[in-house]
């Protein structure tokens, strides 16, 4: 469930997406992502995400400290009951293309995709991968108004990887969605192709009435500043075991996330013209006889 500059295999992937009102930033979507990397590709490689925010920017990536297991913290809440059933810029002239280190990744942010290559000059050589242009275009013709995130990362750097943690202004704050195009050859997706999948899909929102979701045990030395960015209580499904989905997103309204209702989220393939994310088209309703739960990762 990732999109990457060269060949490689990625397993046990976990996306969260959170809905809160933050006391600084106000409405703000937190979105954390995981997995297990194999880079099978000659030199340097990298992941893509495609992230529906215009505002992004280094600050509004959070690090994981010595808690990077969080993702996995959301997972343990979840599991049982599965298986039972204001914007800090760094300067006031935004660039196309935003470098910098976080974790062990050399991140490029754009707007503008086709300004990537450019950009990759500031990469390190032992992390700058090779980018088809065809793959940056799919990125700038589906993806008009998102911020993509280009991770680089080398053999070394993806064996001791933490989440990647960060927040921005939704394109649509009542509708949330998790990047889960899948292509692992360095080519552009194909949007027709069926892929299997091995992830958990986990959701939040801070206007969840009592006893909603299953609360998640952080560690009691969790710095306040990441905290403050992390959800009280979870929901979430896992997809996986041989299952195979249409290549595309998942997303689900706020107001079916409020309900608890999982059979909601839905799987979206992006259209060929210039469109925001809630004009996107729905691909197909997941259904949830198809996909079992695992007892464990």
């Amino acid at each position: 469930m990732c999109i990457s500059t060269g060949e490689a295999a990625f397993s046990g992937t976990i996306v969260y997406c959170g809905r809160q009102h933050h006391p600084v930033h106000g409405l703000i979507h937190v979105l954390g992502y995981q997995n297990t990397a194999v880079n099978l590709a000659d030199g340097p490689n990298a992941m893509l995400l495609h992230l529906p925010t215009r505002q992004l920017t280094p600050r509004h990536f959070l690090s994981a400290g010595r808690t990077g297991d969080v993702l996995r913290r959301m997972v343990a809440a979840v599991e049982p009951v599965a298986a039972g059933n204001d914007i800090a810029w760094m300067s006031a002239e935004p660039q196309p293309v935003q470098v910098f280190d976080h974790d062990v990744y050399t991140v490029l942010l754009a707007t503008d995709p086709t300004a990537v290559p450019t950009a990759l000059r500031q990469v390190p050589l032992h992390r700058r991968p090779d980018l088809d242009p065809a793959l940056l275009r799919f990125y700038a013709d589906h993806f008009p108004d998102h911020t993509i995130a280009v991770c680089c990362f080398d053999n070394a750097d993806a064996q001791r990887a933490k989440p990647l943690l960060l927040w921005y202004p939704p394109l649509a704050p009542d509708q949330l969605t998790v990047p889960a195009l899948d292509s692992h050859t360095g080519a552009a997706p194909a949007l027709d192709a069926s892929v299997t999948v091995d992830h958990w899909v986990l959701l939040s929102t801070d206007q969840a009435p009592p006893g909603w979701g299953e609360p998640v045990d952080y560690p009691r030395n969790m710095r306040h500043s990441l905290r403050a960015f992390l959800p009280t209580a979870v929901v979430g499904r896992y997809y996986g075991e041989g299952q195979t989905l249409l290549n595309g997103d998942f997303t689900i309204s706020h107001r079916s996330l409020l309900a608890g209702d999982l059979d909601r989220i839905e799987r979206l393939q992006p259209n060929s013209r210039p469109a925001r994310q809630d004009d996107w088209d729905v691909a197909r309703r997941l259904n949830p006889t198809s996909s079992r739960p695992r007892s464990r990762l």
